[in-house]
């Protein structure tokens, strides 16, 4: 299992004749510099200006990282996708669509759990999701024992990114037809060539050569197929960050020269000579230029004529003729709270990193209510954090395969069945995604009361389950079984039982609202035979036709 410095996995014989040959070579985008062996005293390649301008780069973006913007922007993202919970961790495996046994998930989960204390994850995962996002790369060298491989990984160690580089290593060079047909491009060697001293002025050979899996190496995803350079996500934010610079430097420059009102003395030298003219103008403006200069070093102010200061006033002499010695004021800049142009680099800025640029007034309330108030940026910033998630979550595959395998849990041929169907479950922000939840869930449920009408007719159950709802069949099933015990342990009525009563409900106010009708019917009758009762009990009969006489 020991090869060169580390270790690294041999699959079986038939799994490395599966693929068939082709001219092409395979896509990497992991930024390894490539190159072709040939000779009998060895390899040459030179991959000097690789090296220097992937450190160079890493330098910039490091620095890029300190200014002030920068960082916010870099503290928004890695919040979003680092979430920390006193009781929960960061992340979490996800074994749900494995097709394995329970026993073989449980050894899975108790392997990832060592892993992140190996690491560290759940106390220093925001360290390290800085450092890749920064970097645009991520190194973990996998210490095991390798006369007991089976104890698995004893400890994984940071490695800098200026000091290790991947190499891949071409073995053959073709010449003609055939050859190109029978090349195959999966029999190269891979390797990463480390040196402690850094990789900025050493040669492609001086450094020590360690196994490709021995080393866990995460990327940007981002490469310049041009120079074959991963690049950082801030390296798009680069030509912004420096016209921002330079803005805010002429800015302050401007405002120090401009700010200040100046004067402007005319000195009246009459018909001096030029000699006599100039020294009698110095003698003036010693007498009354500002001699005292503030130090914003120690924070004095200091006596100091030799030093021209530039908010200095001018000095200006005039002949005889003129309209004699004379004092003018040079006004200051005008118009200096404008800050259009910073606002403009800075919302640029912001754009480059994919950070909504409302998060970049400090001030501004963020408003959590119907999802029609949430803007479109908020949910772009969302699927990026995501994208991120899924990217850096690579680093938990490498060395999840690497102690599965060393453990004996599994086979490398095991591991390329399985890596699809491992995901892994980051922690959200718990107040944001329960009221979101909340407010989808709400409209849903307003959805579902205006199509009641229309079931039965024109929708089915299914499908507002399916399509309203969103229920996967594993959830649908679940949540059949979970009803049908409610139902039969008494915790809710049965759904068909509540229409019942509904309609026998409803059919009795019917016949009750019938009843009162014939009822009032029957003693509206009554009252009308007997007759009407007057206020002194009396009942006064109809008057008979005829004289009153008879």
């Amino acid at each position: 299992m020991a090869e060169l410095f580390g270790f690294s996995f041999r699959k079986r014989e038939e799994e490395l004749k599966k693929t068939a040959p082709s001219p092409v070579a395979p896509t990497n985008e992991d930024g390894a510099t490539s190159f072709i062996a040939g000779g009998y005293h060895g390899t040459y390649v030179d991959l000097d200006g690789n090296f220097k301008t992937e450190y160079d780069m890493v330098v910039k973006y490091r620095m890029m990282a300190m200014h002030p913007e920068v960082d916010s922007a870099i503290e928004d993202i890695i919040q979003e996708a680092i979430v920390t919970d006193q009781n929960d961790s960061p992340v979490q495996i996800d074994l749900a669509n494995l097709d394995v046994s329970d026993s073989v998930k449980d050894m899975i989960r108790t392997e990832f759990d060592y892993i992140k204390n190996l690491i560290g994850f759940d106390t220093k995962a925001h360290e390290m999701f800085r450092r890749w996002y920064i970097d645009g790369r991520l190194y973990y060298h996998k210490v095991i024992d390798l006369k007991r491989p089976q104890d698995g990984i004893l400890e994984l160690r940071y490695v800098d990114p200026q000091k290790i580089k991947k190499v891949r290593q071409i073995n053959k060079i073709p010449k003609t037809a055939d050859q190109f047909q029978s090349l195959d491009y999966g029999k190269v060697d891979e390797y990463f060539i480390y040196n402690p001293k850094g990789l900025r002025n050493t040669s492609a050979n001086s450094g020590i050569k360690i196994a490709k899996d021995a080393i866990t190496y995460v990327t940007s995803g981002i490469l310049d197929t041009n120079k074959n350079i991963v690049l950082s996500y801030l390296h798009k934010a680069i030509k912004v960050l420096n016209q921002l610079m330079m803005i805010e430097d002429s800015l302050v420059i401007y405002r120090i020269s401009r700010a200040p009102e100046r004067r402007i003395f005319y000195i009246d030298v009459g018909n001096l000579p030029k000699v006599k003219a100039e020294q009698y103008l110095r003698e003036v403006m010693s007498r009354y230029r500002n001699k005292l200069v503030y130090d914003a070093n120690t924070g004095e102010i200091r006596d100091d004529r030799k030093y021209m200061s530039m908010l200095e006033d001018f000095w200006l002499p005039r002949r005889e003729g003129g309209r004699g010695t004379e004092i003018t004021t040079l006004p200051g800049g005008q118009n200096l709270g404008e800050l259009t142009d910073i606002q403009y680099f800075q919302t640029k800025l912001y754009k480059a990193l994919n950070v909504p640029a409302g998060r970049l007034e400090s001030g501004q309330a963020f408003n959590i209510g119907r999802s029609s108030e949430i803007m479109r940026d908020e949910l772009k910033f969302t699927k990026f954090v995501g994208k991120l998630r899924k990217k850096f979550s690579e680093m938990f595959q490498d060395i999840l395969k690497t102690q599965l395998i060393l453990k004996g849990v599994i086979t490398p041929e095991d591991w390329d069945d399985m890596k699809e169907h491992i995901q892994y479950d980051y922690l959200y922000d718990n107040h944001f995604t329960e009221l979101k939840n909340i407010e989808m869930l709400n409209e849903k449920l307003n959805v579902i009361t205006a199509m009641e009408p229309y079931m039965g007719r024109y929708f089915s159950t299914e499908y507002v389950r399916t399509n309203i709802l969103g229920q996967s069949e594993v959830e649908k099933k679940e949540l059949d079984v979970q009803m049908k015990d409610d139902i039969s342990s008494g915790k809710i009525i049965d759904p068909l039982d509540a229409v019942a009563m509904d309609n026998q409900a409803m059919a009795d106010e019917q016949d009750n609202a019938e009843l009162d009708k014939q009822m009032k019917k029957a003693q509206i009758k009554t009252q009308a035979e007997k007759g009407t009762t007057n206020p002194s009990g009396s009942t006064r009969t109809p008057a008979k036709s005829g004289n009153g006489n008879k």
